[in-house]
């Protein structure tokens, strides 16, 4: 994944896992009353301490310390207070990646994630993309992948940054507009591996270690 995003221009930047709710909701533009505040969803370690949700969080850290224009992807492990099943953990990684400049548009984003895609995943595989809604990002959109076109899992959130976000980290959105998008690595390794249950990747078994 490094290489390939490498190819494109991109760097890699890395941020703290124990974060604070200005970074990981304020400056990415969740309204206070956003249910992934919840603590169902957040594991919080006080009012103002949580594992982070997502790098996200890295991102605003980023762009806060960076002028334009920034080519960035943030590798990390997230944390999420969910029921567990075969796509979801309470922890897994995160590959989120963020492209500021001038005149970004979604098509931009297109062209990388389907540039991405391909070269991880290989052309056999089928991806699409739907309309969707994250608060960081307008237009949003997810994007799903499928070996025989039947069975579709989501591996990626996506869109155009919000105004409010670049506002939040003090870049002009009149001048500057960029895009940023999240992908699931544990469900990319599903789908390029044939693991059926993402547990499997964390309980130890080395049966499924010992082939990476």
């Amino acid at each position: 994944m490094y290489q390939i995003f490498s190819d494109l221009g991109f760097n890699v930047a890395g941020g703290p896992e124990l974060d604070t709710p200005v970074y990981n909701f304020d400056k990415l533009n969740f309204p206070q009353d956003h249910p992934a505040r919840d603590m169902q969803d957040t594991f919080w370690l006080g009012p103002e301490a949580l594992l982070r949700t997502h790098t996200s969080t890295v991102q605003v850290r980023y762009a806060e310390k960076n002028e334009p224009p920034i080519r960035i992807i943030v590798p990390g492990k997230v944390f999420r207070n969910e029921a567990t099943d075969r796509t979801h953990e309470v922890q897994f990684h995160q590959l989120e990646g963020m492209y500021i400049d001038k005149d970004v548009s979604l098509s931009h984003l297109k062209g990388v994630l389907e540039t991405f895609m391909r070269a991880f995943l290989g052309t056999h595989f089928q991806i699409r993309f739907r309309p969707s809604f994250f608060p960081f990002v307008e237009p949003g959109v997810e994007v799903d992948v499928s070996a025989d076109g039947e069975k579709w899992i989501e591996v990626l959130g996506a869109g155009v940054m919000h105004p409010n976000v670049l506002k939040s980290v003090n870049i002009d959105p009149e001048k500057w507009s960029g895009f940023a998008f999240g992908v699931g690595i544990d469900r990319l390794v599903m789908m390029k591996h044939g693991v059926y249950d993402i547990r499997t990747l964390y309980n130890g078994d080395v049966r499924v270690t010992n082939q990476f």
